[in-house]
């Protein structure tokens, strides 16, 4: 059956069903033996095709890297594989988890695009091939094909988990991204990877954050929304916007529209200049070796990256603290979470492009936890995808807040 779905979604890059089956028979025969397990024993994990595999290619979805077989984990898969997970294959990736699409097909219809970067983590996760899988962010690549396949997915605060061994696009703006089909799932998987590594300087020692336990409860009050259109709200289509008027009116005296204070307009310039510029240089020698085999999206990028001036890159570094302390104090005032799109409408018919990710650059440039929850739908049945977002290290109560949504949306 995973055979004939795969053949439709085209969700993998890599998929070794005796490998698979290897792993879990292993499982079992460790279940057997009476030894401690752990909680995510036997269960199958997709795996972006960015994350280094020992046992696995990690092609990061371009024909430069065709063959490239890693000889260590990413140390993500490394305490995916100590908590007892089933690495099931590696999934479709964009060409180095840009713009230029991949193969994958979204789950429920397969003339639209699943989004991206990340789409076959989300595809897989959507068309039940796995229950759980990772993805990653730099600009919108989680919580875009999560809201376009209709799954939860989760961005978690910068350096609260670690990218080493990950395919390296942007210090400042890479985060892993997590993918399930409920919130529940999202904070199981999230308590396992969370953690210092010093392989990643990004990422700090923490006390443990018992994400399981904090989703699971009840919030002590009722959570109070701030719904934020941001300036691009006209980029919503009608469906969306009419989409969030009945969310809002739902949710009555728990939500209050706000405007962004005016130092965060420009925030999408600014990500843009990091983001090509950090984009350049890491993928430099890709350009310098192989520019003729790269998409014209990324070969355009990175010819803009090499031409930002340093006073310019500098300067847009300098304004994420400014206005993720401005945020700090929205949270701290009244707001639990921000209530916004995940992208401007459902998934966009063809396979040409991934989407606009225009909903989710201010919040991965200043690095706060965002989740996609699919509970609205268009009138073509695709899912419509809300966006929450919380503080920095706010990232277990945000699912808490999720989880309180998602409830009172299935009550109506």
């Amino acid at each position: 059956m995973l055979s004939a779905r795969s053949n439709q979604i085209q969700a993998w890059a890599f998929l070794d069903s005796d490998h698979a089956l290897a792993q879990a028979r292993a499982a079992d025969e460790l279940r057997l033996s009476g030894q401690p397990i752990g909680p995510l024993h036997g269960v199958p994990v997709g795996i972006k095709d960015i994350f280094d595999t020992s046992d696995m290619p990690t092609e990061n979805g371009s024909v430069l890297h065709a063959g490239r077989t890693p000889s260590r984990d990413a140390t993500v898969v490394a305490r995916l594989r100590a908590a007892g997970a089933v690495i099931m294959g590696k999934t479709v990736t964009t060409e180095f988890a840009y713009f230029a699409p991949g193969k994958t097909r979204n789950p429920h219809n397969r003339e639209h695009t699943p989004g991206g970067s990340s789409s076959g983590s989300a595809a897989a996760v959507a068309a039940e091939m796995v229950p759980l899988a990772l993805g990653s962010q730099t600009n919108g690549s989680t919580i875009r094909p999560a809201a376009f396949c209709g799954v939860v997915g989760f961005k978690p605060t910068y350096g609260l988990i670690s990218r080493h061994g990950i395919l390296t696009l942007s210090r400042t703006l890479d985060h892993v991204g997590l993918f399930a089909r409920t919130v529940d799932d999202i904070a199981l998987l999230a308590e396992q990877l969370v953690g210092y590594d010093e392989g990643d300087p990004d990422t700090r020692a923490r006390a443990r954050i018992p994400f399981v336990e904090v989703a699971a409860a009840e919030p002590p009050l009722p959570p109070m929304f701030a719904f934020v259109k941001t300036p691009h709200w006209e980029r919503a289509d009608d469906e969306t916007k009419e989409g969030f008027a009945e969310l809002v009116e739902q949710l009555g005296d728990r939500v209050e529209e706000i405007e962004l204070f005016p130092s965060a307009a420009e925030a999408w310039e600014w990500h843009k200049t990091i983001m090509d510029a950090e984009m350049a240089v890491n993928l430099a020698r890709e350009y310098e070796t192989g520019r003729d085999r790269l998409s014209e999206q990324l070969r355009a990028l990175i010819e803009r990256g090499r031409e930002v001036r340093a006073v310019g890159y500098q300067r847009a570094l300098a304004q994420i603290r400014p206005i993720h302390e401005s945020f700090v104090e929205l949270f701290e005032q009244r707001y639990d979470a921000i209530l916004t799109p995940a992208a401007p409408g459902a998934a966009p018919k063809g396979l040409a492009s991934t989407g606009d990710p225009a909903f989710c650059t201010l919040w991965t440039l200043c690095g706060m936890p965002a989740l996609s929850l699919p509970l609205l739908q268009s009138a073509n049945g695709l899912p419509l995808g809300v966006q929450l977002v919380g503080p920095r290290d706010g990232d277990a109560r945000l699912l808490r807040t999720a989880r309180w949504l998602a409830a009172q949306v299935a009550a109506s």
